[in-house]
């Protein structure tokens, strides 16, 4: 399926490769600009009427003549207008030169100068998305003055601050009522803290054709969507059975420490898979036993027993972590399934914190492996990479991916979820009421069922995720994984 183009994500670098190759083409590069703020200045018009003062922040770059030709257009419509500009107005270069030569007779005032009042909206064109350093001090104490004084701001094409490869905030952001960007969408949209600093976000078209943009998108960087992967769903003919549809097997702790797996097995079970066997030690069995019906029970108390087991070819896809306790056990259970399909979760990937290149190791070939970690665990099993502070969330997943040869969901609001070969999704359709005790369990269990059902590591990994999100939704506020589970639905 070919993408719209609002629906792609560049990255800064690709968008300013996309810039010069739509002016060598012959674009007029002002006529974009002047196509961009009257967006920007539409987007007040259309959403703050009763303001009573535009104050249009102008950076030295494009993104303030986004703000000078903004001001404006709003000029024009009768909007009492005051612009405020950073820097010296004599090293305004081309395009933002001419935007803000257009403004005159108005001055512009320094930037320093701007203080807040009632009825003012602000229009935030300082800095965009190609932001690459902390913000300057005067800006830090323009942003905390707008802040204090609540006033609203159109961030255009982000807010000012944030870094649009990895949506890290630059020393200090701007919060935005709006942000308006052009053609595409970038990383630091979806990323947070970004997500949540810009607001409601609208993507205008200002006239680049799709052509060019396609030809400059060079990351494997997307959102998580079901048009990612929905042509790698299983066929559903009458023939099928439930072998066909796959058996998950989910590995139990002791007997204290039941409950996580049979959430993950449960949701396997809802997410389609053919049928579900919880792998429990002996002494376990009873009391999983007491709380199964349609879930299945297998005695395993040791690698000998597991291995005997794996002579069954049938059993390929198995989840290996939650409430399994962290220990030498899980590392031989999992060298024990170093051929077949795994979902490494919780307890399973913190027993490999002291020693992670010998899990790597293991999953040579074809990616078989999903690894979900959280912060912490990811941290544990990746410490150069978490540390990299160059590295925004997409490029430490990915280094990880490809230095694991796993699908790694690297969990979180703003999940992300890496391939080997270099692709990385961007999940945002989690609530936030999704980050309680137990919901890892259930995704170990969704994504497991996939895994069993044909798909693809990769694949697997981000149907999971964004089933999970819309279960989330589905539950609803105050939900907890028990009732997650019964919320899941088969693709």
């Amino acid at each position: 399926m070919t993408d719209g183009i609002s629906e792609l994500l560049l990255t800064p670098e690709d968008m300013t490769a996309v810039d010069a190759a739509a002016a060598a083409s012959g674009i007029d590069s002002y006529s974009l600009m002047e196509r961009a703020g009257a967006a920007v200045a539409a987007i007040l018009l259309r959403d703050f009427p009763a303001a009573l003062r535009a104050a249009v922040l102008c950076g030295p770059g494009n993104n303030g003549g986004d703000g000078y030709v903004a001001a404006r257009r709003l000029a024009e419509s009768g909007v009492t207008v005051e612009t405020f500009q950073m820097g010296e107005p004599e090293r305004l270069k081309g395009d933002a030169a001419r935007a803000r030569d257009s403004l005159a007779p108005t001055a512009a005032q320094p930037l320093e100068t701007y203080q807040p009042r009632n009825g003012d909206v602000v229009i935030d064109a300082l800095f965009g998305s190609g932001l690459a350093r902390d913000v300057p001090q005067n800006v830090c104490e323009v942003i905390e003055r707008v802040k204090e004084a609540l006033v609203p701001v159109i961030a255009v094409d982000l807010p000012s601050g944030v870094d649009g490869r990895t949506g890290a905030v630059r020393g200090a952001a701007f919060v935005a009522d709006r942000t308006v960007t052009f053609m595409t969408r970038k990383p630091g949209h979806l990323l947070m803290p970004g997500r949540e600093l810009c607001g409601e976000l609208e993507v205008f078209d200002i006239g680049i054709p799709a052509r060019i943009i396609r030809a400059e998108k060079k990351q494997q960087i997307a959102d998580n969507r079901p048009e990612r992967w929905r042509h790698v769903l299983p066929s559903s003919g009458l023939e099928t059975h439930k072998y066909k549809r796959g058996h998950l097997v989910v590995f139990s702790g002791e007997a204290s420490k039941t409950g996580a797996a049979r959430m993950s097995a449960m949701a396997g079970l809802k997410a389609g898979a053919g049928l579900v066997t919880i792998a429990a030690p002996e002494d376990a069995l009873g009391t999983n036993a007491a709380h199964l019906t349609a879930i299945m029970l297998h005695a395993i108390d040791d690698e000998v027993a597991l291995r005997d087991w794996l002579r069954d070819e049938r059993l390929q896809t198995f989840v290996l972590g939650p409430g399994f306790g962290v220990g030498d056990k899980a590392r031989r259970f999992v060298a024990a399934l170093a051929k077949r399909h795994l979902v490494l979760d919780a307890d399973g990937l913190t027993s490999f914190k002291d020693a992670p290149d010998e899990l790597f190791s293991q999953f040579a070939g074809k990616p078989r492996l999903v690894m979900t970690p959280h912060e912490g665990e990811f941290g544990r099993l990746f410490p150069d990479i978490a540390a990299d502070a160059a590295m925004g969330k997409v490029e430490k997943a990915r280094a990880a991916a490809a230095r694991a040869n796993a699908a790694i969901v690297y969990k979180g609001a703003d999940t992300v979820i890496a391939s080997p070969d270099g692709r990385a999704y961007i999940n945002a359709n989690a609530p936030v009421w999704l980050a309680t005790a137990g919901s890892g369990d259930v995704l170990a269990g969704i994504i497991g069922a996939l895994l069993a059902q044909g798909f693809p590591a990769f694949e697997a990994a981000a149907a999971g995720v964004y089933m999970h999100g819309e279960a989330g939704v589905r539950a609803g506020k105050g939900l907890t994984a028990e009732e997650l589970t019964t919320h899941v639905r088969p693709l």
